[in-house]
């Protein structure tokens, strides 16, 4: 079963809440990011325990399985991303293509014990990298593929909201 693939432009967040999982961007401090992250991830390991994991609950919606390999990999791409922001003046992400990675890392084939662990850790890594930067670092800024300009600040309100989203979508 194919998804459609998301090509929405999710940045709205950072200036409206969200009607479907109730994340409030504006509303959501930088220094909370680091909690919010890791409470997000000490959910998954039940949600992904569940005997259903990797069942599909219709043909357009992912697994929690999915959903949560998802959410690994998008703690893993934005740590790589701040810590590009801190390193570098102003650089350009490389594009993610979330669906095609889906597809070619078989999401939907991955053990749920292992997918759970992972997240967690990395989970851990990015919060603490958001958690270690500076004041001054916050204007620091980063470019995405399709011209979205980020500072570290705006880059954590928006991130987090993935894996908040994720969460409620697995538990509707």
């Amino acid at each position: 079963m194919a998804i459609v693939p998301d090509t929405k432009n999710w940045t709205w967040v950072l200036d409206e809440t969200c009607n479907d999982c109730g994340y409030d961007g504006p509303a959501t401090e930088f220094r909370e990011v680091p909690r919010l992250v890791r409470e997000n991830a000490a959910a998954w390991p039940g949600v992904l325990a569940a005997a259903d994991a990797a069942v599909r609950p219709d043909d357009r919606t992912w697994s929690a399985l999915e959903y949560g390999a998802h959410v690994r990999d998008v703690f893993r791409v934005f740590d790589e991303r701040l810590a590009l922001m801190l390193r570098e003046e102003a650089p350009a992400f490389a594009n993610w293509d979330q669906d095609a990675t889906a597809v070619a890392d078989r999401y939907s084939e991955q053990q749920p014990a292992a997918v759970a662990a992972e997240l967690v850790a990395v989970a851990e890594v990015v919060a603490a990298r958001f958690e270690a930067v500076a004041d001054e670092q916050l204007g620091r800024t980063g470019l995405r593929s399709d011209g979205s300009a980020f500072t570290v600040e705006s880059l954590a309100r928006y991130f987090v909201h993935d894996p908040v989203h994720h969460l409620h979508d697995v538990r509707r």
